[in-house]
C-alpha cells in the first residue's frame, strides 16, 4: 500500500487523546444515603462491570474512527496492472511538448515550464522498480532509453522549445513504439493541444496502454504572422526591378491595425508598409525594389507583433544571375529571329547549332533550347530532348512546314506530345489569347478592346491526344492549337503550329513576338525554392555538384555546421539533411571554401494558430477510445494515482462513519441496564 500525501499520518499521533480520556476519567462523585448497603453492592459489581466494557468499545470506536479519517486524508492507494505484470513495475512515458506555442505565459509562468513542473510531480507517484521514457517533439534517440525518477528529473531540465512541429497522432505512436516488455505501460501527453496538433481525423491508440492526456490552461493569444512571400519576377537580373508578394495572416478574433511590414535584402532595407488585417484573414502586398547586384541575396521580411514573436521574421534566398544561356538547333535560314530576339540583350548567352551539328552533350547546360526549323529531326534528338525537359529544361519547337507533317508526327509523338496530322494551308486569325496565363504578365500594359493578333497563311493541325495536358497560349478557329504547352517531366515544352518563315505567318514580325518569348524564355529559369521548412524539407535541390573522393559538403549557418548526405539524380544533387536542421535562418553551402548556394529555413507557420482544443473535441477525436483526461487545475499527482491505481481513501472514509456511528450507538444504548 501506498500513501499520495503520507505526511498526513503523523495525524495518528491523535489517537492519544481518546485514549488519554479514557485512563483518566475525572468524574465528580455525589453522596447518596442507602437504609440498605447490601442491595446496594450488587448493583454496583453489575454496573461496573458492563460500564467497562462499554467504555473499552467506545475507545476502540473512537481510536479506529481517526486512524481511518486520517487514512482517507493520506489518499492511501495500491497498484494496479493492465498487460503486465505489477511485481515486474511500469514502464511510464512522458510527452512534453515543446513547440513554440508553449511560450505563451500563464499565471504559472511559460507553458513550457508548467509542463515541466508537472512532469517532474508525475514522476514522484510512482515506485522506485519503475521506469521511465521522455519523449519531445525532437524525438532524439536518446530518450529511448529507460530511466528511473531522478535521470528523467534531468532530461526534463534539459528541455527546450523546438521548432520540430509534430501531431498527437505522431506522439502516441512514437509511445506506443516502446518495448514495454512486461510492464504496465502509462502515457502521458502534456500539452497545450493546439488545434494544429490534435488534428481532425480520428486516432488510434494501444487498448493495452494507459493514455492520459495533461491539458495546460492556456489562452487564446492575438497573433499576426508572416504567412509565406514569393515573387513575382521569372528571373533576377542585376539592376532589375524586383517584386516579390507577401502574405500576413491574423490568427486572432479581433482586427489588427498598423502592422509595420519591413524588406531587407542583405542588412540593406529595402521596402516599408503599414497594412490592416482583418479578423481572421490574410492579405497580401506587393513590395517592389531594385539595385541588387550578381550573387545569392538574403532577404527577411519583418513585422512587430506582440506577444507572439517566433513567426515575426520570415527570411528567404535568391540568386541573382548575369547571364540566362539559351541554345538554338536551326535548320537553313530559319534562326535570324531567334538570333534577333535574343542576340540583342547581353543577359542571354545564345549559342546556335546547326541541323548537321548537334551536341547533345552539352544539353544540360542551358535553361533553354529552341528547334527552328528543322528539316529531319532525328529519334535520337527527341530521346535526347526529352531526358532535357524530365530534369526541368524548356524546349520550344518551331517546324519546317516544308519537311511535313509525316515527319514531325514520328518527331513529336517520341516526345510524348501530340502528333501532326496534316497541313493546313487556309489563312487564318488567331482568335483566342491566355491572357491570364503568367507568361502574359506584363506584357500588355493596357488591352485594348480588339486585339490584333497574328495572321497565319499555313501550319499543322495537331491530333487532339494528349489535350488534357494540353495549355493553350493561343489558339486558331475550330479549337486549333497556335501555340501549347505541354508538361514534361520537370521541364515543359512549346509548340508551334506554324514555322519563323514569313510567308507561313507574320508571328515573327508581330509586336507579340518578343515579348512573348522573352517570358519564355525567363520563366525557362529553375529557381530553388525562396525558402524550405524546419521539420519538413528533408531534400534540398541544388545545382549538379562533382565531389573528389573523400570530399563531403558542408552547410553552414553561424556556429553550426551540417554535413548532408549526397544523392544524384539526373540535372541536380539532392542534399539529405533529415533532421539535422533545427534552428531557422540562412545556411551556406560550402564545398571546401567555394560558396555554391545558400538556403533559407523557416518555422512551420503551424503553430502560429494559437486556438485549442477543448475537452470535448480530445474526447471526439478518440471516440470510443479510453483516454483520461486531466483539466488544468487538477491535481496532477492525484490524477496520477487516480488513473494508474486503486484508491482506498473512500473506503476509509466510509469506515470512519461507520465507527463513529457504532460509538453513538454504544453511548445511546449500551447504558440501559435492567436492574
Amino acid at each position: 500500500m501506498n500513501f499520495l500525501y503520507p505526511g498526513f499520518l503523523f495525524s495518528l499521533l491523535a489517537v492519544a487523546i481518546p485514549i488519554l480520556i479514557h485512563l483518566f476519567n475525572f468524574r465528580k462523585f455525589k453522596k447518596v444515603y442507602f437504609s440498605n448497603v447490601s442491595f446496594l453492592k450488587a448493583v454496583t459489581v453489575q454496573h461496573s462491570s458492563r460500564e467497562k466494557l462499554r467504555n473499552l468499545l467506545i475507545l476502540a470506536c473512537r481510536i479506529l474512527a481517526i486512524i481511518f479519517l486520517v487514512l482517507a486524508f493520506a489518499r492511501p492507494y495500491w497498484s494496479s496492472g493492465t498487460a503486465g505484470s505489477p511485481e515486474n513495475g511500469n514502464l511510464v512515458n512522458v510527452y512534453i511538448d515543446n513547440s513554440y506555442s508553449m511560450e505563451a505565459v500563464n499565471k504559472e509562468g511559460s507553458l513550457l515550464d508548467e509542463a515541466k513542473r508537472k512532469a517532474k510531480t508525475l514522476a514522484k507517484q510512482f515506485q522506485l522498480n519503475d521506469k521511465f521514457q521522455l519523449t519531445t517533439n525532437d524525438f532524439e534517440g536518446r530518450h529511448q532509453r529507460l530511466v528511473n525518477a531522478e535521470e528523467l528529473s534531468n532530461l526534463i531540465d534539459e528541455v527546450k522549445v523546438s521548432p520540430v512541429e509534430r501531431s498527437l497522432q505522431q506522439v502516441i505512436n512514437r509511445q506506443n513504439s516502446a518495448d514495454a516488455g512486461k510492464r504496465n505501460q502509462y502515457n502521458y501527453v502534456i500539452s497545450d493541444f493546439q488545434q494544429q496538433f490534435v488534428g481532425k481525423s480520428a486516432l488510434n491508440t494501444e487498448k493495452n496502454n494507459s493514455l492520459n492526456l495533461v491539458r495546460l490552461n492556456a489562452n487564446t493569444i492575438p497573433n499576426v504572422a508572416v504567412d509565406s512571400i514569393w515573387s513575382l519576377s521569372p528571373a533576377h537580373k542585376p539592376g532589375d526591378r524586383e517584386k516579390f508578394v507577401v502574405q500576413l495572416r491574423n490568427y486572432s478574433a479581433d482586427a489588427s491595425t498598423g502592422i509595420p511590414l519591413k524588406l531587407t535584402v542583405n542588412n540593406q532595407q529595402k521596402a516599408l508598409a503599414t497594412l490592416n488585417i482583418p479578423a481572421g484573414k490574410a492579405i497580401r502586398d506587393t513590395l517592389s525594389f531594385s539595385g541588387l547586384s550578381a550573387g545569392w541575396q538574403k532577404g527577411v521580411i519583418s513585422i512587430k507583433d506582440f506577444p507572439v514573436t517566433f513567426d515575426d521574421n520570415l527570411a528567404f534566398t535568391f540568386k541573382v544571375s548575369t547571364e540566362l544561356k539559351v541554345l538554338q538547333l536551326s535548320g537553313a535560314h530559319s534562326g535570324k529571329y531567334v538570333n534577333a530576339l535574343f542576340g540583342a540583350d547581353p543577359y542571354f548567352k545564345l549559342n546556335t547549332m546547326p541541323e548537321s551539328a548537334i551536341v547533345y552533350a552539352g544539353f544540360h547546360q542551358y535553361n533553354l533550347i529552341v528547334l527552328a526549323g528543322l528539316k529531319a529531326p532525328s529519334s535520337g534528338l527527341a530521346q535526347e530532348l526529352k531526358t532535357y525537359m524530365k530534369n526541368g529544361g524548356t524546349v520550344v519547337v518551331f517546324p519546317d512546314l516544308e519537311a511535313g507533317a509525316a515527319v514531325y508526327s514520328s518527331f513529336l509523338e517520341a516526345l510524348a506530345v501530340p502528333q501532326t496530322v496534316s497541313l493546313s494551308k487556309d489563312t487564318v486569325t488567331v482568335n483566342t489569347i491566355a491572357l491570364k496565363n503568367k507568361i502574359f504578365n506584363d506584357v500588355f500594359e493596357e488591352i485594348p478592346a480588339k486585339l490584333d493578333l497574328p495572321k497565319v497563311n499555313q501550319h499543322f493541325i495537331y491530333t487532339g491526344n494528349n489535350s488534357n495536358g494540353r495549355e493553350d497560349l493561343m489558339g486558331l478557329p475550330l479549337n486549333q492549337p497556335f501555340i501549347s504547352k505541354y508538361r514534361s517531366g520537370s521541364g515543359q515544352l512549346y509548340l508551334c503550329a506554324t514555322s519563323l518563315n514569313i510567308k507561313d505567318s507574320n508571328l515573327p514580325q508581330h509586336p507579340v513576338f518578343v515579348p512573348l518569348f522573352y517570358k519564355i524564355a525567363l520563366t525557362s529559369v529553375q529557381e530553388q525554392p525562396l525558402y524550405y521548412t524546419v521539420g519538413k524539407s528533408n531534400y534540398l535541390s541544388s545545382a549538379p555538384i562533382t565531389l573528389n573522393p573523400n570530399q563531403s559538403l558542408r552547410l553552414i549557418s553561424g556556429k553550426q555546421e551540417v554535413i548532408p548526405e549526397i544523392r544524384q539524380v539526373p540535372g541536380q544533387t539532392l542534399l539529405y539533411v533529415a533532421d539535422q536542421i533545427k534552428t531557422p535562418g540562412v545556411y551556406e553551402l560550402y564545398k571546401a571554401d567555394a560558396l555554391l548556394s545558400t538556403y533559407a529555413f523557416n518555422q512551420s507557420r503551424a503553430e502560429s494558430d494559437l486556438h485549442y482544443a477543448d475537452d470535448k473535441a480530445l474526447r471526439a477525436i478518440f471516440g470510443a477510445e479510453k483516454v483520461n483526461l486531466t483539466k488544468p487545475g487538477d491535481d496532477l499527482s492525484f490524477k496520477a494515482v487516480e488513473n494508474n491505481h486503486t484508491e482506498l481513501w473512500k473506503l476509509c472514509l466510509v469506515l470512519c462513519a461507520v465507527f463513529l456511528a457504532v460509538e453513538a450507538l454504544l453511548i445511546r444504548f449500551f447504558n440501559k441496564l435492567k436492574i
